[in-house]
């Protein structure tokens, strides 16, 4: 039988990823804990390593609304974001360099006034929320403010609720509630903040096909999208009516910047692209064993995972296929370029192995997250690392998040991986770039990086599972997902 293995996050503590011994900060972004910063004042990192309050210097006027034009071809960022003499891209003019002086409880008019992973809400800066699927006896779509553990379920007590999506702006918030693994499940919606305003019932998973509903996925889309049980995928408005089907097969649906656009990937004849509303054709170039295609919000490169040359590794009973992790022009298709590849390595009594899962854009398309699946092949027979009787892995662990950083213009790689954590996976990038959210032994953590380099920016934030257990189970149905700026 032939199954995807799905790698949850696995055995293993967290490796400390902190600033220098004796250091408050390494940047203005470990600061937070300052609290708000006094009008026309914010908190800096000095060259001593402490917080200290400098006064703002107003950005030019001509600059101001720079993130209307982010990802324009004529914006002057597409072609030199990601280079090595562009300053790094977070020099590059885009929007994370867009004002971002606010801190959180800050006066804001709009999101780019905001410090990173913050969004102007109500004329205040707040923090983003994040949403994942969780367990607390029984399955719960969650919410939680990025920086601030305490999670919110969705769904009313005792409602089972999986599956939670942003819709692109920000203020509301999809899932599925009911009988979350049957046809009978309800798609729900509900305003963010979490109010005490009751779900809108959208359809069911009976109404849109008699199929369950999963692989949802709604924000930067203006419907929300999701697959009928294993195959097909259907749409509907954020304000309710009648289920359209999109397509008659394929899975893995992920919306272009426009809303408009989406790719999919069909078992056995690889990734597909609509195009302005027309129907979905093969992408050019693309692999028929292409998979879990992933739009950027800026560049015309499409991420998806392949297995080009067939190759399969057996855990059990289960057959897995070896993936990959390429890019590929949207528009006009062309030569895949891999990021990612396998890895074979010799040991006595067989060989250490690695696989790719789980990747994730940055959104202005400069980096990528990836997980490596490590596992131990003894004579066809494969166990993943960390589990018993993987004796040959040593202390590798199963899985490992990389960060690849990826010429945005080309697609291709560009220089070496850089490793972020062990035993974590599904990690999803915040909307400013400047945060990665992923899941460790069950509990939800979110480490600062620097865009720059790829590197842990200070100690991850840390959610303890206390009252819930956050899911991986069901791969990237399960990643984390951001609340847009």
């Amino acid at each position: 039988m032939t199954k995807r293995v799905v790698l949850g996050a696995l055995f293993g503590a967290l490796a400390v990823l902190g600033t220098g011994c004796g250091d408050e900060c390494v940047d203005q972004y470990d600061c937070r804990d300052k609290g708000s910063a006094p009008e026309g004042q914010q908190w800096t990192c000095n060259a001593d390593n402490k917080c200290e309050l400098q006064n703002v210097t107003p950005p030019p006027e001509e600059d101001a609304g720079v993130e209307a034009d982010a990802g324009t071809e004529d914006a002057g960022t597409e072609v030199d974001a990601g280079t090595e003499d562009a300053g790094t891209e977070v020099d590059a003019g885009t929007e994370m360099d867009a004002g971002m002086n606010v801190a959180k409880g800050g006066a804001c008019t709009a999101s780019t006034d905001c410090m990173a992973g913050l969004r102007c809400e109500a004329a205040t800066c707040q923090s983003l929320l994040i949403a994942v699927t969780g367990n607390d006896g029984g399955t719960r779509a969650l919410v939680t403010a990025y920086d601030v553990p305490g999670m919110t379920s969705l769904s009313a007590d005792g409602v089972a609720s999986a599956y939670p999506r942003f819709g692109p702006d920000g203020t509301q918030v999809a899932f599925v509630q009911g009988d979350v693994t049957a046809a009978a499940g309800e798609l729900a919606v509900r305003p963010v903040p979490v109010t005490a305003a009751a779900p809108t019932v959208l359809t069911t998973g009976t109404a849109a096909g008699n199929a369950r509903i999963r692989y949802m996925e709604w924000e930067p889309g203006n419907l929300i999208a999701w697959v009928r049980g294993s195959t097909g995928i259907s749409t509907i408005a954020a304000t309710g009516g009648t289920p359209a089907q999109a397509t008659g097969n394929g899975t893995f649906p992920d919306w272009a910047p426009n809303g408009t656009d989406y790719a999919y990937s069909a078992a056995g004849n690889g990734i597909y692209v609509s195009t302005g509303g027309g129907a979905p054709a093969p992408l050019a170039g693309s692999p028929t064993s292409g998979e879990q295609p992933h739009y950027n919000r800026t560049t015309s490169q499409l991420l998806f995972l392949a297995n080009p040359e067939g190759e399969t590794v057996t855990f059990g009973t289960d057959t897995t296929p070896v993936l990959k992790l390429y890019t590929l022009p949207v528009t006009g298709g062309g030569t895949p370029e891999l990021l990612a590849g396998k890895t074979s390595d010799a040991v006595t009594g067989g060989t250490l192995e690695s696989y790719i899962a789980n990747p994730n854009w940055a959104p202005d398309g400069s980096w990528v997250a990836y997980v490596r699946a490590y596992y131990q092949n003894v004579g066809g027979a494969a166990t993943l690392c960390g589990n018993a009787g993987a004796t040959l892995c040593g202390n590798t662990p199963g899985n490992v998040i990389f960060l690849q950083r990826v010429n945005t213009s080309t697609g291709a790689a560009e220089g070496a991986a850089v490793k972020l954590v062990d035993n974590a996976t599904l990690p999803s990038f915040s909307p400013d770039g400047r945060l990665l959210a992923y899941i460790l032994g069950g509990a939800l953590k979110v480490q600062p990086i620097d865009p720059a380099t790829g590197q842990p920016s200070g100690a991850p934030i840390e959610h303890p599972k206390d009252t819930y257990t956050v899911l991986t189970s069901e791969g990237d149905d399960h990643r984390p997902r951001w609340q847009p700026r």
